[in-house]
């Protein structure tokens, strides 16, 4: 008998090409007069923002800019972004960008109506709300941030902490594929990657929330990715790969929104505190490791996704395609240019202990691992990667 589970999702999806256009009349159908858009100076440059900001204008909605989020945003651009909400009066929030600039926009939404400190948000379930309406457009097919009530937050100098709470799933997230075709190669890769994370960490997850509407929202999004991944990084003007990592991506923020990642993420985060790697690279470069750890107890999910992704794998029998799963997935990051070791980003050996105590911290991740993981164990995965 199916066991008892919760699945929260976004309010409305608007998917397809070319409706990011379509952003004043989704906002001014909903009401919202004066918005705060969240996004990051790189956009701004590359002129993605005008086109919106133009819908916008031209539905008669009072727009400001926050452009100032960095990757990995920081404490001090949440609060900042914050108080520009509060100076324009914002009674909604749009944002535009990667997993950082959706991140930000969430918590702007909460902070900026509730009033409630950051440092008490931190947590699973602690944020109080209400928070402003929110639309959440996301120009890279990678975090899924779009639909999960997760915002990842850098504090002091190299500590990520998160806000998980139904609270930041917002009211509506605008997928346009188009905002994807300039994405370069390597970026790409990096997001593609870790949207494919999501999805296998989603189905093999301990939680006791792991359910079947997850699970086979992961399926989906292994299938559509595993077909259109190296096609998008060596493409990039293949509109159907673009559409297909775009709403894979989504659908494994769906699954992972309900079913929790584990110990790829929580071996990623101390990678991406402290050396600045990208937070989707930092989940390539350890992913094969943790999938050779966990198959031990997880072989049997590891072996039932495998083909979605790699179909020959069809062809081997279930006791040998959980190794040859993620033997065939370290192989896909090398060919979409993806450094394979830890070495090759820059990181010394001598991190890898101090690495593998930051991990032990994401006591709230490595809790949905199929495995448990030790820091020893931690440490020697840390080892395999480098």
């Amino acid at each position: 008998m199916t066991a008892p589970f919760i699945f929260n999702t976004v309010g409305s999806i608007v998917f397809g090409a070319g409706k990011a256009a379509e952003i004043g009349t989704l906002a001014e159908a909903r009401g919202w007069r004066r918005l705060l858009l969240v996004t990051d100076p790189g956009l701004i440059t590359v002129g993605l923002v005008d086109s919106c900001a133009a819908s916008l204008t031209a539905a008669s909605i009072e727009v400001t800019i926050f452009s100032d989020v960095v990757a990995d945003p920081p404490e001090p651009v949440v609060q900042a972004a914050t108080e520009a909400a509060r100076a324009h009066g914002a009674d909604a929030v749009i944002g535009f960008g990667g997993g950082s600039s959706l991140d930000t926009a969430k918590l702007v939404a909460l902070l900026a109506r509730s009033g409630e400190p950051l440092s008490e948000a931190y947590g699973i379930g602690n944020a109080k709300g209400p928070r402003l309406p929110l639309m959440l457009v996301p120009t890279t097919a990678g975090t899924g941030s779009e639909v999960t009530p997760i915002s990842i937050v850098t504090t002091g100098t190299s500590e990520k902490l998160g806000v998980v709470s139904p609270l930041l799933v917002p009211d509506v997230a605008l997928l346009d594929p188009e905002l994807t075709y300039g994405l370069p190669p390597a970026v790409t890769a990096a997001t593609g990657v870790d949207a494919m994370v999501h999805a296998i960490e989603a189905h093999a997850s301990a939680s006791a929330n792991n359910n079947p509407v997850s699970r086979a929202l992961a399926c989906e999004a292994l299938r559509l990715m595993g077909g259109a991944l190296e096609r998008a990084v060596h493409t990039g003007s293949d509109a159907g790969a673009r559409a297909d990592m775009l709403l894979g991506s989504m659908l494994a923020g769906q699954a992972f929104a309900n079913s929790p990642v584990a110990a790829v993420h929580a071996l990623a985060y101390p990678i991406g505190g402290h050396f600045h790697i990208p937070h989707g690279l930092s989940n390539a470069l350890v992913l094969p490791h943790v999938l050779r750890f966990n198959a031990e107890t997880a072989g049997a999910a590891y072996a039932g996704i495998a083909p979605l992704v790699f179909p020959k794998l069809a062809e081997i029998g279930t006791q040998g395609r959980a190794a040859a799963f993620a033997d065939e997935l370290q192989a896909l990051s090398i060919r979409c240019g993806l450094p394979p070791r830890l070495r090759d980003v820059d990181i010394p050996e001598e991190a890898l202990e101090m690495m593998a105590d930051d991990a032990m911290k994401q006591t709230r991740l490595l809790v949905n691992n199929p495995r448990p993981v030790t820091r020893a164990d931690a440490q020697a995965i840390y080892r395999a990667a480098w």
